[in-house]
């Protein structure tokens, strides 16, 4: 175990630059997971992490030992605590985190399985939610067309709370490069719906593209698709959340499946 305690430290500089900047992520290809939860649920999905970083008190916490206890020694850092509060990014929580290498997703020749395309959606919170959506209801592929949020960043992670570590993440996607893969119907939500979402049949596998939160899915993306659908609310409010609304949808489909 190291025991970093110069702000000097060239592993300590590292560790500052993965939680201040995307943009350091994104050149390191590593990612950086806050606090027990995420890094338990890395653990049991991926394995080792490069790096586990403690501070000095919270080394002896009593949820933090258990885990420690999985992780190889020589990749734990136990951090002074000044320096963590340094690089903490959550207020009042225990000083633990993960550093891994960013999982890099593939793109399937054929596509033939459930999948999500995320045209444009740029709040990092709805692109977490939406991720922890899909993968809880068994979607096995999530591709992010250039213009969304980063998977990997921070507010993504703890929004998707795990569940990046369960689907094929494949960022930057165009249109040209996904569209002669996909061997399945792609649907969408549109307010000028051909059909409700519940009187769609949804028992085969379907592509679901969901659009930016202001613009909706793209002309482009639009075009490709074989039905919009809607989802009714007599509550009369103007629209849904983009994160609530494609679970609704999905979990229809999970509805639609079950046996019986």
């Amino acid at each position: 175990m190291k025991h970093v305690t110069s702000r000097d430290n060239a592993l300590f500089k590292h560790l500052k630059a993965l939680t201040g900047s995307t943009h350091a992520r994104r050149k390191a290809g590593q990612s950086v997971l806050d606090g027990v939860h995420l890094a338990q649920a890395y653990l049991d999905a991926l394995g080792q992490p490069v790096q586990c970083v403690v501070s000095e008190r919270h080394y002896d916490h009593a949820e933090v030992a258990p885990l420690l206890r999985q992780i190889a020694p020589e990749r734990v850092v136990l951090l002074a605590d000044a320096l963590f509060d340094l690089i903490a990014g959550v207020v009042n929580g225990i000083d633990l985190m993960l550093v891994i290498e960013t999982p890099s997703g593939h793109l399937p020749s054929h596509i033939d399985t459930d999948c999500i395309i995320l045209d444009g959606v740029q709040d990092a919170g709805n692109v977490g939610s939406i991720l922890r959506s899909a993968a809880a209801a068994g979607i096995g592929h999530a591709f992010l067309v250039t213009g969304s949020a980063f998977a990997w960043s921070t507010k993504t992670l703890r929004a998707a709370m795990g569940a990046n570590f369960h689907l094929n993440i494949v960022e930057h996607c165009t249109l040209d490069m996904l569209a002669p893969r996909l061997a399945v119907p792609l649907l969408a939500t549109s307010s000028h719906a051909q059909a409700a979402v519940f009187d769609t049949d949804l028992r085969g596998p379907v592509g679901w593209v969901v659009g930016n939160e202001g613009a909706g899915v793209s002309p482009e993306w639009m075009a490709r698709v074989s039905r919009t659908v809607g989802i009714p609310q007599p509550g009369g409010l103007e629209s849904l959340n983009v994160a609530a609304a494609t679970a609704i949808c999905l979990f229809e489909a999970v509805r639609q499946r079950r046996p019986g």
